[in-house]
């Protein structure tokens, strides 16, 4: 599939029903994540900077961010979306530059938070918020090709702000040009359906904490367009470090090792994936 047609994909799947973009760390994940049936993938930047030996957030540089996402968009023929914490600066300028480098590497979108890479996050004031999301919109714009840009309204997880100031600021994310609105993680069901009314454009949902317990069937019929997965697949593979490792470590014991799949079907996944 041709970039242009990468790009035309991911667009489109945001204008009709609802879809699952799974997060991989590296070649190998995102195309076991193919080969599975994923339409799109997306980066972590948490997923990523464990790769690293890094702490999440703020623990990897707008270069390494980017080269991640060309190395992921090698890895298999589908389209990549770049999470890009707060776009790697606070002024507006520099959300809307470290959107057309991402378009300069190949990506289909990106999303962007409201909230600073230091201690405790702290939300953005709402009058720059608004402007970072606009300057972000501008420049997907000017790129005269699909991109989908989405703007996170991330205080409510962070705690810096309550649920009607994040849907007050998604409404303003999408009157400021945003094509796809994201606030994770609304309580509950009843929080979320609060946000899927409160806008027009498509939102994201992420399958964690409440939201988990509900299916891609329950998600759709509320209305939401995209679920995305985070690092929440990654975390598992890291569970799975420490439990296996620590037991066999400390007690001494191989006995709780989870299932494993032969090593010929994660061969054929690789390479169905890679196609």
């Amino acid at each position: 599939m041709t970039l242009s047609a990468r790009h035309q994909a991911f667009h489109e799947l945001h204008q009709r029903g609802c879809f699952v973009i799974p997060n991989p760390w590296d070649r190998g994940s995102a195309r076991m994540m193919a080969a599975l049936g994923a339409q799109a993938l997306a980066t972590s930047s948490a997923a990523h900077a464990f790769t690293l030996g890094r702490p999440d957030m703020g623990g990897v540089s707008r270069d390494e961010a980017l080269a991640h996402a060309a190395d992921l968009l090698g890895a298999t023929p589908l389209p990549v979306s770049g999470d890009f914490e707060n776009g790697f600066g606070d002024a507006p300028d520099v959300v809307a530059e470290t959107l057309r480098l991402s378009a300069e590497v190949g990506l289909s979108g990106i999303s962007v938070e409201d909230t600073q890479m230091s201690p405790g996050n702290p939300a953005y004031g709402f009058d720059l918020a608004v402007e970072r999301v606009r300057a972000g919109a501008a420049a997907a714009r000017a790129l005269r090709r699909p991109f989908v840009f989405c703007a996170r309204a991330d205080g409510v997880m962070n705690g810096t702000y309550d649920l009607a100031e994040g849907i007050r600021r998604l409404q303003a994310y999408e009157a400021a040009g945003a094509d796809l609105l994201y606030l994770p993680v609304p309580p509950g069901r009843a929080e979320l359906a609060r946000v899927l009314a409160a806008v027009t454009r498509p939102v994201n949902a992420l399958a964690a904490g409440p939201l988990k317990a509900l299916s891609v069937a329950d998600l759709a019929a509320m209305g939401v367009r995209r679920i995305s997965t985070g690092s929440q697949i990654a975390r598992v593979t890291h569970r799975a470090i420490r439990d296996c490792v620590g037991a066999m470590l400390g007690a001494g014991s191989f006995a709780g090792w989870p299932g494993r799949p032969r090593g010929d079907e994660i061969d054929a996944l690789l390479k169905h994936g890679a196609k």
